[in-house]
Formats: structure tokens, C-alpha cells, sequence
């Protein structure tokens, strides 16, 4: 494991010496503002440096046993090939929370990017490629140099590309990130030939904003995490349960960002939000403002704006949708910068409308009282995968274990613990001395 984490190490060093020309295509390709796309590329070298790290700490517990001279422990080994299949918005992230850790787990990986955004995996495992020469220059007996570019396979591809990784009696773990929708197909085929699924699906994000949160920071926290990426996250902020006492002091501070916030070229270094994916994405978009307006919302923003030079592009101002109650549109997750805005009476009105959705990836609560915050982080609050204070459910850092609940799939990548999901477990006992106890007082004697 060690001399895997080497192999990570030199992938991060690889990514590093590449973080400015792999950020920029990011841009190009995804549509990500220039810091974000940076920003993903300086996440998979955050990870790469954490599992270096872990690569010398994997290990199994030792249990105390009731037999005499006999020792239990645990051994964690590589579970096989792990497949990974990603989605455009993030086009090389995601490759790499998986990636890192299946690797200095023992295993390969096959990756099945997003056909939307190829190019950015082309360059990725060009990448890994260069990491694996220079790691077989080093150690050249750890490993054949011909084996070590296999570690890591690119699979470019549609539908069908995807249909077969997951299909493969060779893939014994397949990490799928996607919408609700993809996770239907995918975990049904891998449960029926009794392969792993870790499953990163959709999310409705929700922030509750209490009479005492910090306006300012909460403004700051619900603009990122709602127009960020063009509002196309998994933990972006899609629902805001505002307090009824604050709602006209914050509300118009929201509008005023959501009309004048810098919509156009994610390669300018002004642009806060780029472009929608495609033209799917934007009607969309458009469908649920449509659906929205019937249910009596005053909407500011969402219409389709044309930067110069971009006739073909789908650019749209991020719309705030202010609504009297939580329809069942706003229970379904659209992939675009729409936040639909709630008021609330008491907290625990708030909680119910937060959890009455079918996902739950990410969420947030914004107050200075601790009692409200401590609520909302225990088993009665928030039944999300990730919970955070006085920030947004959008930007994880890798430390944690980064996933969600109920339609979100249930899976977690990253930090933590997730290293689990991709090894097997096996319990192991050892008897040192000359007799045969049995568990359980069974007696079981033989001439």
C-alpha cells in the first residue's frame, strides 16, 4: 500500500506542475469560471495528497477473543477493478475522490467520463500516464513498467460505454455520479450480478436562514452556493426557508445580486457564472420558470442573455423563484441555477419542509443560536448527508466523507472512511496454543 501511495504522489505532482493549462481546459470544455476550475484541479491534488497519507494507515482492528490463546483481527484487501463513472460538472474531480483512493487501496480503475466533457479526461489520463513512467523510473522493480499504465484505463463513450462497465463480471465496484434518474439504471444491473454500488446522485439543497443569522454572510454563502458552477452541483443551493421576521431585509438584497451578479465568458476573469452545459440544460431551466409562473412565483431573473461572440452558447441570468409554499416542482431537483425562495414561522416547520424532499446530499442552516444549530446537525434536524452552520451545503472540502441519503444513493467518496468501499474485509482467527475451545461453550469431543 505504502508504494501505492507513492505512485499517488507522483500523480499529484504531476497535477500540481499542471494546475493553471488542466484548469483552463476545465473552463473551456465545462464552462466553470476560471477559479473554479482551478479550484478542481487543486481538489484532486488535495486528495492525492491524502491518500498518499492513508496509504500508510489502512488497517483492520484486533478484537479480543473468549477462547484462550486465540487472536481475532481484521485485514482489509484490494476488492478488484473499480469502475467510475463521471458526470460534466465535475469532469475530473470526481475521477480523482475515487481514482486516489482505489489505487492506494490496491486496485485499478476503468473511467467512463462524461461524453459531454472528453477532452478534460483525455488530458487526465495523459497525466497518469506521465505519473506512471516516472514512478516505474524510480521504483523499477516494484511494479512492470507495462503494467503500470493499466492501472488506470480511459473509456470514451456513450450510453453503451457506460452500459458495459457496469455490466462487466470483471468490475466488482462501480462508482456512478449522475442524476437520480441514471442511478435507476445502474443499481438495479449492478445488484443483479451482486457487484458494489457507491452512488452519488441528485440533490435538493436547502438552506434554513434563522432571525439571528449574520444577513451579510448569509448573503455571501446562498449567492455561491446557488449561482456557482451555473447552478449546476449536486450540492447546489436549489431552496431557501427564509424567516418570515427577516424576509424583507434579506430578500431585497437577494435580488438586487441576482440581477446585477456577472453572467457571460468564463475564461474573463470578471464572469461569475458561465454557461449552462447545452441546450438540454436550458429548456430545462425554462420549463420550470414556466411551471413556476402558473403557481403564482415572482420570479427575478432566468431569461437567456447572449454575451458577444457566443450567439450558439446557452448563457442565463441565475433566477430567484419566490413561492407561498413548497410545490411539488420545487421538490424535484432541476439541474440549473434556479433557487426557490420559502418563508417560515417556527424552526420546526422549517425542518419539515427541508426533509420533505426526495434527496438528500447536502444542507445548511444559517443562525447565531446554538440551540437552533445543534438541532439542526442531530438525528431530528437535517437528514442529509452533509450538514453544515453558517455556510452553504455547496463546496466540500476532501476531508470528510462527501455523500448523501435516500434518492441521493446512499454512497460516500473522499475522506473518512470511504476508503472502505473500495477493499474487502476479512476476519481472521488465530490459534497459538494446543487445544480447540469452541465459541458459544460447544462441545463437540472425539475419540
Amino acid at each position: 500500500m505504502p508504494r501505492r501511495g507513492e505512485l499517488v504522489r507522483f500523480l499529484g505532482e504531476e497535477l500540481r506542475a499542471n494546475l493553471d493549462p488542466l484548469g483552463r481546459l476545465v473552463t473551456i470544455e465545462a464552462g466553470k469560471i476560471l477559479s473554479e476550475g482551478r479550484g478542481e484541479v487543486q481538489e484532486m491534488i488535495d486528495i492525492c495528497t491524502y491518500a498518499t497519507g492513508l496509504a500508510r494507515t489502512i488497517g483492520g482492528v484486533t478484537v479480543s477473543s473468549e477462547r484462550p490463546h486465540h487472536r481475532m483481527m481484521e485485514q482489509w484487501h484490494p476488492l478488484g477493478v473499480t469502475g467510475i463513472i463521471s458526470a460534466f460538472n465535475f469532469p475530473v474531480a470526481v475521477w480523482s475522490w475515487n481514482a486516489a483512493l482505489a489505487l492506494v487501496c490496491g486496485n485499478s480503475v476503468v473511467w467512463k467520463p462524461s461524453e459531454k466533457t472528453p477532452l478534460t479526461a483525455l488530458a487526465t489520463q495523459a497525466l497518469f500516464l506521465r505519473a506512471a513512467h516516472n514512478f516505474a523510473g524510480r521504483y523499477p522493480d516494484d511494479l512492470p513498467p507495462e503494467i503500470l499504465p493499466n492501472l488506470s484505463t480511459l473509456l470514451l463513450g456513450g450510453h453503451t460505454a457506460g452500459q458495459a462497465l457496469v455490466d462487466s463480471p470483471l468490475v466488482p465496484l462501480v462508482s456512478a455520479t449522475g442524476s437520480t434518474r441514471m442511478g435507476r439504471l445502474v443499481g438495479p444491473r449492478l445488484a443483479a450480478r451482486f457487484a458494489r454500488p457507491l452512488l452519488e446522485l441528485g440533490g435538493n439543497n436547502a438552506g434554513i436562514v434563522c432571525p439571528s443569522a449574520n444577513l451579510d454572510l448569509t448573503l455571501r454563502a446562498v449567492a455561491f452556493s446557488a449561482m456557482g458552477t451555473a447552478g449546476q452541483r449536486c450540492t447546489t443551493l436549489r431552496r431557501l426557508l427564509v424567516h418570515a421576521s427577516i424576509y424583507d431585509q434579506l430578500l431585497p438584497k437577494l435580488r438586487r445580486v441576482y440581477t446585477t451578479v456577472t453572467v457571460g465568458d468564463p475564461r474573463n476573469p470578471e464572469t461569475l457564472v458561465g454557461p449552462l452545459i447545452d441546450a438540454g440544460a436550458f429548456a430545462s431551466m425554462q420549463q420550470a420558470l414556466t411551471e413556476a409562473r402558473t403557481e403564482g412565483a415572482n420570479i427575478t431573473g432566468g431569461e437567456r442573455i447572449h454575451p458577444s461572440g457566443s450567439p450558439e452558447a446557452f448563457y442565463v441570468r441565475p433566477a430567484l423563484v419566490e413561492l407561498p409554499e413548497q410545490t411539488g416542482l420545487v421538490r424535484q431537483e432541476t439541474f440549473a441555477p434556479i433557487l426557490y425562495v420559502l418563508r417560515y414561522e417556527h424552526l420546526a416547520e422549517a425542518v419539515r419542509l427541508h426533509n420533505d424532499v426526495p434527496q438528500g446530499l447536502s444542507s445548511s442552516i444559517f443562525t447565531q443560536d446554538l440551540a437552533e444549530a445543534e438541532l439542526f446537525l442531530s438525528a431530528t434536524g437535517s437528514d442529509c448527508g452533509i450538514a453544515n452552520v453558517n455556510l452553504g451545503p455547496s463546496g466540500a472540502e476532501i476531508g470528510g466523507a462527501f455523500g448523501g441519503e435516500k434518492e441521493t444513493g446512499g454512497g460516500r467518496e473522499s475522506g473518512s472512511d470511504a476508503w472502505k468501499s473500495y477493499m474487502r474485509r476479512s476476519t481472521n482467527t488465530i490459534n497459538y496454543g494446543a487445544t480447540l475451545p469452541l465459541a458459544q461453550g460447544v462441545t463437540f469431543d472425539v475419540n
